[in-house]
Parts: structure tokens; C-alpha cells; sequence
């Protein structure tokens, strides 16, 4: 995901350009994006967004998620920009804190994917070591089989790229020419359908 645009991705009609908020003290900067303004919002991007990608990407250890992150913050930011209470601490603190909040997400996000990628994975390798004799090895191998020809025609390429081939989601983004949050997103529900019917669920649809 490319870094956010704010100039370009906001509501609203075409604006001045950001120059002259640009040129604002921190507290004006502030004023301004209580008020709503457009111009003091980009400012505040290019002003504090290497500092909040910089945190990201030091927390996550990956440019493309730190990206992600990078615009969730800002964008909640705007959204949220009514709580924000410059009597409690200047703007840049106040975008530090959502930056922490946005990271834990991210990174409880991640140790979700993981242990639903490991209890699949586990299920899907089907070592032969004492159980190849027995009946519900059997029953395994029909079962992911037959998941994985369900699956979309994309699904059983990224799941077997990533599983079988053993790539990791980055270089499966730049293989495939798809975003990684969508790489990430094909994956996770692959595995959460497979993962359910093994278990006697109903498959997401």
C-alpha cells in the first residue's frame, strides 16, 4: 500500500494547496485540524508522518505493514480529530499515542494470522512419522485435498505458494502483482476455511 495522499484521499472539493499551513506553528497546525481543515491535515502528514511510519516500522520490523499503519493513524486521526484536547499535550504526542494503538492492532493481528497459519500448517504437512497407517491420516489428506480445490483459483495459488513452496507473503505480493494486505487477506480466510472444515465447521463461503 502506497503512503497515504491526505490532499488527494480526503472528502471535500479541491482546496488550496498546503502551503501555507505548511508554514504553521505545531499549535496552529492543531487549531486547524480541529477546525476541520484540509490543508492543516496534509501539513500534519508531511510534517509528523516519518515520525509515526519510523515508530511503525522500528515495532512491526516491515515497511509495507508500517505503510498500512502508517495511514490507518493518520486517517483515525482525522476521523477521531474532535477527541483530540491540546490542553492534554501537543499533536505529536497525540498522534504517538494512536500509533501505539494501531501497532498492538497490527501486531495482535499478526499473532492471530500465526496461530491459525501454525494449526493449519501442522495439519497440512501430514508427516508420515506414526501416523501414515492410520485411518484419519487418510481422512486428512482427502479432506485439505479436497479444500483445496474448492478453493478460488487465487486462493490455491497463494495457499500453495506460500505453504508448499514456502514463500513468504512479500515475495507472493510481488510474484502475484497483488497488494500485500490482500495477499494476507486471501491467506487468512483459506486457511480459516480449511481450518473449519477439519474441525467439523461450516467453510466460509
Amino acid at each position: 500500500m502506497t503512503a497515504l495522499a491526505p490532499e488527494d484521499t480526503l472528502p471535500g472539493g479541491p482546496g488550496p494547496r498546503p502551503c501555507v499551513a505548511q508554514e504553521l506553528a505545531d499549535e496552529e497546525l492543531a487549531a486547524g485540524l480541529l477546525r476541520g481543515s484540509e490543508d492543516c491535515f496534509a501539513a500534519a502528514y508531511r510534517r509528523w508522518g516519518a515520525l509515526v511510519h519510523s515508530l511503525a516500522a522500528r515495532s512491526l520490523g516491515d515497511s509495507r505493514e508500517a505503510e498500512d499503519v502508517t495511514q490507518q493513524v493518520f486517517m483515525a486521526a482525522w476521523n477521531g480529530r474532535l477527541g483530540y484536547r491540546p490542553e492534554r499535550g501537543p499533536l505529536p504526542g497525540w498522534l504517538v499515542g494512536i500509533t501505539r494503538r494501531k501497532i498492538a492492532d497490527a501486531l495482535s493481528a499478526r499473532t492471530r494470522r500465526g496461530e491459525l497459519a501454525a494449526a493449519t500448517a501442522a495439519r497440512l504437512q501430514l508427516t508420515e512419522t506414526g501416523t501414515a497407517g492410520r485411518p484419519e491420516s487418510a481422512l486428512d489428506r482427502v479432506l485439505v485435498g479436497t479444500e483445496l480445490g474448492k478453493l478460488p483459483q487465487v486462493q490455491r495459488r497463494i495457499l500453495h505458494m506460500a505453504y508448499y513452496d514456502g514463500l513468504p507473503q512479500t515475495r507472493i505480493a510481488e510474484l502475484t502483482g497483488l497488494p500485500l494486505g490482500t495477499v494476507k487477506s486471501h491467506v487468512r480466510r483459506a486457511l480459516h476455511r480449511i481450518r473449519r472444515s477439519m474441525s467439523g465447521g461450516d467453510a466460509e463461503r
